[in-house]
């Protein structure tokens, strides 16, 4: 397999192909959860167990509202860090069918600081995504290493360069205080000051 631009990379996702692309943080797994039977091909190829849910990545704000109850405070933290390395998770909308695995009721969403994610996403629409790994290895940070781990496993593999950011910040909004599901680049002490002061 070559690297593919995003013509091809689009084409593969649309097909309901597993895609490898280069996020703001490390190199991830991508598929179309509007495409019957790509989410569980992508649980199958990660190793990912089920009950882990998979986050979604959006092209920008706006894309809250489409697939989740929008809250004052994840409005707030979608203005102060996105695009950029946080995860939110919110109460999903009762209409969206995506099969994500783990809670049904909930979907956590980021915006990614790729631009060339940015650019896929505005012609895709949500990408249900995980790192680019094999499940419980370490993450992976070129597009080179992505191909020889999965070789003919993924259908598309977009090479942006080295991805050597920290992985997302996950806090989640679905109680009645803000709860840090995964430390990560944000401080979540700098998530509780901001939402405070709300």
């Amino acid at each position: 397999m070559t690297f593919s631009d995003l013509d091809g990379t689009e084409a593969a996702l649309r097909a309901g192909g597993v895609a490898a692309i280069p996020t703001d943080t490390v190199y991830g797994l991508a598929v179309d959860p509007k495409v019957p039977g790509a989410v569980d091909r992508l649980f199958a190829v990660k190793g990912r167990p089920e009950e882990l849910a998979l986050p979604v990545l959006i092209a920008d704000p706006t894309g809250i509202a489409e697939l989740a109850k929008p809250t004052g405070a994840a409005a707030e933290l979608a203005s102060r860090y996105w695009p950029g390395p946080l995860t939110i998770v919110l109460e999903r909308r009762a209409d969206l069918s995506f099969e994500l695995g783990g809670d049904p009721a909930t979907i956590g969403l980021r915006c990614p600081a790729s631009a060339m994610v940015r650019r896929l996403l505005r012609r895709t629409g949500p990408l249900a995504v995980t790192s680019a790994n094999r499940h419980g290895e370490p993450p992976l940070h070129t597009a080179a290493d992505v191909l020889e781990r999965f070789g003919d496993e993924v259908n598309a593999v977009l090479d942006g360069g080295s991805c050597n950011g920290r992985p997302s910040t996950v806090v989640s909004l679905t109680g009645t205080s803000p709860r840090c599901l995964r430390a990560g680049a944000v401080p979540f002490e700098e998530i509780v000051s901001l939402l405070a002061s709300l």
